[in-house]
């Protein structure tokens, strides 16, 4: 399916706000693809995919995740998290993305992983940075990556912890792991 088609397909199933956020993502997306040298296609379809089941029903999220055998920890958190997982289903069987880089990026944006690839992590940060996001802090994200993806993504999935903790929510492991993942890249700490 080629994009324009997707972004339709896409735009008829979220909100005007929401599908310009998406575009917003997207524009994002190719920047960072760009700097990055991470293909430009893969950015822009994963970009285009990502919240495609922001708005679904949480009850069919829920029963995609239990008959996809989706990580059951899923259930115990804010359903929030859920369009992420569905939604790489989604891109699949009703969009034909077959690329797993690509599913993973849309599987991820909301959580992180430890290792994630450079597509991940660009959609993950594009994800927090794009254009209409207007939460403190976010232009001192956005002027991070004069020095690099991975110090970007770093500073990304810290400041989406701590808002979470600052909100006494609970973290999902992924988030976690993915934060110590860029903790442990740098070494050890110094006493």
């Amino acid at each position: 399916m080629d994009q324009s088609a997707m972004l339709q397909k896409v735009k008829k199933r979220l909100p005007e706000n929401r599908y310009n956020h998406v575009l917003g993502v997207l524009g994002t997306a190719v920047e960072l693809a760009k700097r990055f040298n991470v293909p430009e296609e893969k950015a822009q379809v994963a970009a285009i995919l990502h919240d495609v089941a922001k708005f679904s029903d949480r009850q069919w999220m829920q029963s995609v995740i239990i008959s996809q055998k989706m990580d059951p920890l899923l259930l115990d958190y804010h359903a929030e998290l859920w369009h992420a997982p569905v939604g790489a289903y989604v891109a699949s069987y009703e969009f034909g993305v077959n690329d797993e880089d690509v599913l993973n990026a849309i599987r991820y944006h909301t959580t992180g992983r430890a290792g994630m690839s450079d597509l991940e992590k660009i959609i993950y940060v594009a994800d927090m940075v794009e254009p209409n996001r207007k939460f403190t802090g976010v232009d001192e994200l956005r002027q991070l990556k004069e020095q690099g993806l991975d110090v970007m993504m770093e500073a990304c999935i810290k400041h989406s912890i701590e808002f979470l903790v600052s909100k006494n929510q609970p973290v999902f492991p992924d988030s976690l792991k993915c934060y110590e993942y860029f903790t442990k890249q740098k070494g050890k700490v110094k006493e």
